[in-house]
């Protein structure tokens, strides 16, 4: 297993992390089979979704940020329900393919570390599973 380490300079952001997953998977020799990149935090997700236009990513923390609101209604005592339910939404973690070594993304797609309780110093974690 490897760990990427993040520091997160807001509370709700996307971070492309592609560049250092393929560089990752670069250094370790990884050929063929499955990345698994997980997020060890209840706060924090990750996904994949669109690369080219920055306003992709924007959009959907200004959407996320209207649907669910940091609302002192929420019971939870530590004020951050909403990044609980942002996360859930989104999952802790992203599956990709590995083939000759190289990430197998859609030509538009990136993999994005999502903050929803930062800013904070965070980790990211890989597991490589290599193909039969």
């Amino acid at each position: 297993m490897e760990t990427i380490a993040l520091r997160t300079t807001r509370r709700e952001e996307l971070i492309n992390i592609t560049e250092q997953l393929r560089e990752r998977v670069a250094a370790k020799g990884w050929r063929d089979g499955a990345l698994l990149v997980f997020c060890p935090h209840t706060t924090a997700s990750v996904t994949i979704n669109e690369s080219a236009d920055p306003d992709v990513r924007g959009d959907m923390v200004s959407f996320l940020r209207r649907r669910i609101p940091r609302d002192e209604a929420f019971r939870h005592m530590e004020g951050n329900s909403d990044a609980h339910i942002k996360t859930s939404l989104f999952g802790p973690h992203a599956l990709v393919i590995v083939e000759n070594g190289t990430l197998r993304l859609g030509t538009w797609q990136a993999v994005y570390f999502c903050e929803w309780d930062g800013p904070r110093s965070r980790n990211v974690w890989l597991q490589f599973l290599p193909g039969a």
